[in-house]
């Protein structure tokens, strides 16, 4: 069983979406594609894209505002911000120190959480709680947000019809009622290149032929996808909950990736739950990648739904692979 000596809580949450709607009929006009087609596969029909002049810093931060306000919380109270992300700003500086000074968190440490992909969040958010359990720290800022308009490729079907741009943000904090909080977590990850982004780092810098060969945009290979989260995604959920001395049947709601709602489909019958305690966004946001657990949570937060006593997992799976899943009963 994971244990956590000061319980963590999730205080306030927050959403941020680009104004730009692009519908499934709106690709067609770009790519060789139709809504019947997207939909069939995904379950998408409609996404967001970030206006060209902003960046995934400007969506942190509108996300962040709403979710501080419902904890309570002002910037500068903040001991903590957690930026995941794999579509930061830039390379230098940190996109959690943009945020940082953008909202006028003047104490908190920043840090960034990046090569997860899909998985970011939960893996920030596994670091936020761990950060709780220290002296110096009483709130943390976790915002997973992506960009991935600007890195699909505009003439590839297979990715540029699956990903949208969105931030979600979650405060944590130190909870004081015994049994709540974060209760138990599982993690993994087994090496693959079958999602990757090729060039722009030490292996593969940026060169013209980089360029050429449109390396700089995200390449996966669906099946791949397809075939280790249904098997991955189900196994985290049943390892977390077990470790929190539960069955899947004690969970309220199950806040899951938002890829491919037939991956969303398929866990939930493998784990025998029923689709109504998985609440989907994908429809009309896409795969938003890290922030895609988080759309999930502020959507039932927002709404009510999840009430004192309430159980709930997020679950995830990103590129790597790595996944993991974490267990809260909501206080």
């Amino acid at each position: 069983m994971n244990a956590l000596q000061v319980p963590v809580v999730v205080a306030g949450t927050g959403l941020h979406l680009p104004e730009r709607v692009v519908t499934n009929d709106d690709l067609a006009q770009m790519i060789d594609t139709s809504d019947e087609w997207i939909v069939s596969r995904t379950g998408i029909r409609e996404r967001r894209w970030l206006a060209p002049e902003l960046a995934v810093s400007d969506m942190c931060v509108a996300a962040a505002r709403p979710a501080l306000d419902e904890a309570g919380l002002l910037a500068s109270e903040l001991d903590v911000i957690i930026v995941a992300t794999y579509t930061w700003d830039q390379p230098l500086p940190s996109t959690a120190l943009i945020v940082k000074e953008a909202i006028g968190a003047h104490k908190a440490l920043t840090l960034d959480v990046t090569h997860a992909a899909c998985a970011n969040g939960l893996q920030a958010a596994m670091l936020a709680a761990h950060l709780l359990q220290t002296s110096t720290a009483r709130s943390v800022l976790v915002i997973a947000a992506d960009c991935a308009s600007r890195v699909t490729d505009p003439e590839e079907r297979t990715t540029r019809i699956f990903f949208g741009d969105a931030a979600g943000a979650a405060v944590l904090r130190r909870g004081d009622v015994e049994g709540s909080g974060l209760l138990s977590w599982d993690f993994g990850s087994e090496l693959s290149h079958d999602v990757e982004i090729r060039a722009g780092g030490s292996r593969r810098p940026t060169s013209a032929a980089t360029i050429e060969a449109r390396e700089h945009y995200v390449s996966m290979n669906g099946r791949t996808v397809w075939e280790t989260a249904t098997r991955w995604l189900p196994d985290s959920i049943l390892k977390a909950v077990d470790k929190a001395r539960m069955s899947v049947g004690d969970i309220d709601h199950f806040f899951l990736h938002q890829a491919n709602l037939n991956i969303i489909k398929a866990a939930v019958e493998k784990l025998g739950v029923s689709m109504d305690r998985a609440p989907v966004t994908l429809d009309r946001l896409g795969n938003t990648g890290s922030a895609g657990v988080f759309t999930a949570l502020h959507q039932s937060y927002s709404q009510g739904l999840v009430r004192q006593g309430d159980t709930f997992v997020m679950s995830a799976i990103g590129a790597g692979f790595q996944w993991g899943t974490l267990c809260f009963r909501h206080a």
